[in-house]
């Protein structure tokens, strides 16, 4: 269980690092154009600038939270108010999808997967801190 809540924490606080920083410094119009199917570009001036800062701005938070859940890795399973503010902001951002699955309407593929692979991994992860949080007596 220790080794699959690793892979499962390391492969998406990962990817929230590497997506955090692509998306908030580096190149967001690609974002659109390869994970949405949508020309950011063609929108008028101040449709784009809006949008894309506001875009740069939560992949920022977004790396903000991988930079929290690696500086605190130890304490994310080891303290429990640590793991609470973990699995809460992960938790919030499946059910963010889900809602959205329901209010929005029916998602492409690879947002299916991440919704899918972020709830086993927050399960995964709940799960063995747990055990490791009741076996330190907290």
């Amino acid at each position: 269980m220790k080794m699959a809540s690793y892979f499962f924490f390391y492969t998406y606080i990962g990817l929230v690092v590497v997506a955090g920083i692509w998306g908030a410094f580096i190149n967001p119009v690609w974002d659109f154009a390869a994970l949405f199917h949508f020309q950011i570009n063609d929108l008028n001036d101040f449709e784009r600038i809006n949008i894309l800062s506001q875009y740069r701005f939560l992949r920022a938070l977004e790396l903000g939270f991988g930079i929290f859940a690696l500086t605190f890795f130890k304490e994310i399973f080891s303290d429990p108010k640590f793991n609470k503010v973990f699995l809460i902001i992960m938790g919030l951002g499946i059910m963010a999808r889900i809602v959205s699955w329901m209010v929005d309407g029916n998602p492409g593929l690879l947002t299916k997967f991440f919704l899918f692979y972020e709830a086993l991994g927050w399960v995964m992860i709940f799960v063995f801190s747990k055990s490791t949080l009741s076996k330190n007596g907290q």
